[in-house]
């Protein structure tokens, strides 16, 4: 049974009895006491006082409680650098990298870029970050999220450009030579929406209340519209969903469509490219 650190304990027994796996235990243990890897190794023994084992009986219990690592510790590492994280935007994932790949592989070293419901900025700023030269930006419908990708440009990629928009509202005659996006796309009451991290997680950015394929409908519809001839749409979806999506692109007339799996062997990204006629 997990017990909570008291005053006097060392850390070594505060990590051995706090019920966590190891390596969750001493990730909070280092973000609770501004310990790095190595210092949680050769201060094992340190005693902890009674506003340290308070700080650490905290999050341990948040996190047997199930709240996810990144809310707890303010941050998530994704294609090698470390995004603020909280509540307010979806923690990124490993997956979402493949994404951020394919994208790099078809974007003009002087291009612009597109990402449609940011959240965290993970995409673009990654995006920006790999590409100096690129001209990025990323948009979303939540100025709860916007503040955090702002905060994230701050650190890593400052020529990032920010909008409040819902969808393609405040982008009337601009266009991108790529567009792309990691929608809401799971079904309203898909079980995985009350498991784990997702039930912390903000709903409006997971789910689309319906079928989850509206959002990936709205961006495939409107990209014509926002996309230089010649460019690419790509956009993340279920695990379920590559068939629809390759269909919603075909529909709308792009070209070259298709699918990529991520690491998993799972079709993780579809996309296509707008004809040039």
């Amino acid at each position: 049974m997990p017990t909570l650190p008291e005053s006097g304990w060392t850390l070594a027994q505060a990590l051995s009895r706090s019920g966590l796996p190891g390596l969750e235990a001493r990730m909070l243990a280092g973000h609770a006491l501004g310990l790095s890897r190595v210092q949680l190794i050769t201060q094992s023994d340190r005693v902890l006082d009674e506003t340290e084992s308070v700080r650490l009986g905290d999050l341990f219990s948040r996190r047997l409680a199930g709240e996810p690592i990144a809310y707890l510790v303010g941050e998530r590492e994704f294609y090698g650098l470390h995004f603020a994280t909280t509540p307010a935007v979806l923690i990124p994932r490993p997956e979402t990298e493949l994404l951020v790949e394919l994208a790099l592989a078809r974007m003009p070293a002087q291009g612009s870029v597109l990402d449609m419901g940011t959240g965290s900025g993970a995409i673009a700023v990654a995006l920006a970050h790999a590409l100096p030269g690129l001209r990025v930006t990323a948009l979303d419908a939540s100025e709860e999220a916007l503040a955090v990708a702002r905060d994230n440009a701050r650190r890593h990629a400052p020529q990032v450009e920010m909008l409040h928009s819902d969808w393609y509202a405040a982008l009337a005659g601009r266009r991108f030579d790529l567009i792309v996006s990691n929608p809401p796309y799971i079904r309203a009451g898909d079980p995985h929406l009350s498991q784990g991290d997702l039930r912390f997680e903000p709903a409006g950015a997971l789910t689309d209340h319906a079928d989850g394929l509206s959002a990936l409908r709205t961006i495939v519809a409107g990209a014509p519209s926002h996309l230089e001839r010649g460019g690419w749409l790509l956009m993340e979806h279920g695990y379920d969903q590559a068939g629809e999506v390759r269909s919603l692109l075909t529909a709308q007339g792009f070209t070259e469509v298709q699918s990529w799996q991520d690491l998993a062997g799972i079709e993780r990204v579809s996309g296509g490219r707008l004809a040039f006629d």
